[in-house]
């Protein structure tokens, strides 16, 4: 949604609003007028052409887009203890892409605002061209600076209501694709820790899938089918 939270604790209505609202049911009500306009949807798709970049890294964020936080371990209260890891092997787990998860986007080229989602195909195929082209040790901090000492040791798609992202805590759909992540960067750690990074955003190559479709070159069969058409259509 266009609303986001802010620093203080408060909510703001687009990445320029002002942070003045208390919750952001508050600050959808307020700019209610907003869902009444027609706002165009956009399904991503990974091209062909650009498979390896389907999932080029994952970041580390103070405000995941797909607006669910991850979870960590460690001895502190409410940090998973019963699931008995200790700090020092310093895990979280989340979500890295929800399927039909309408995302909202903002772009500035054209001053307009849009919503974009991924199908579970596309999740699951972005899920695992990730782990194909060895990118489960590519990290960024807040999709800018590359760091180290970030790992993917785990990498899953969930499949059924047993999943076992049900004792971490997440009740998602079906299709959704997970990671566990080892942290080995001390100041990441803390940054997590302190609750400053709450969650991951993807970094990859994607295109319009209307816009895939319209440049896709015609096949054979999509020719000659055609050119029945236009014989059969001529004869009568």
């Amino acid at each position: 949604m266009p609303c986001e939270e802010c620093e203080n604790g408060k909510v703001k209505w687009g990445k320029t609003g002002e942070c003045q609202y208390d919750s952001i049911a508050e600050c959808e009500a307020a700019n209610k007028d907003y869902y009444e306009k027609t706002t165009s949807i956009v399904e991503l798709v990974i091209n062909d052409d650009n498979q390896e970049l389907a999932i080029d890294a994952i970041s580390l964020v103070s405000a995941p887009a797909i607006e669910q936080d991850f979870v960590y371990f460690g001895k502190e209260k409410n940090n998973l203890t019963f699931a008995k890891f200790d700090e020092e092997k310093r895990m979280l787990v989340s979500p890295a892409l929800i399927p039909n998860k309408q995302i909202f986007r903002y772009d500035p080229n054209t001053d307009s605002e849009y919503y974009v989602y991924f199908s579970p195909e596309t999740v699951r195929k972005a899920s695992e061209l990730y782990l194909k082209h060895n990118n489960h040790h590519k990290a960024t901090y807040e999709h800018q600076d590359r760091v180290s000492g970030v790992l993917t040791v785990e990498s899953w798609v969930k499949e059924g209501d047993m999943d076992k992202s049900k004792l971490y805590g997440f009740d998602l759909p079906n299709g959704t694709w997970f990671v566990k992540m080892k942290i080995q960067n001390d100041e990441l750690w803390q940054k997590i820790k302190a609750g400053e990074l709450k969650g991951l955003s993807i970094e990859g190559y994607f295109t319009d899938k209307m816009e895939a479709m319209s440049e896709k070159a015609p096949t054979n069969e999509e020719i000659l089918k055609a050119l029945n058409e236009i014989i059969t259509k001529s004869n009568e």
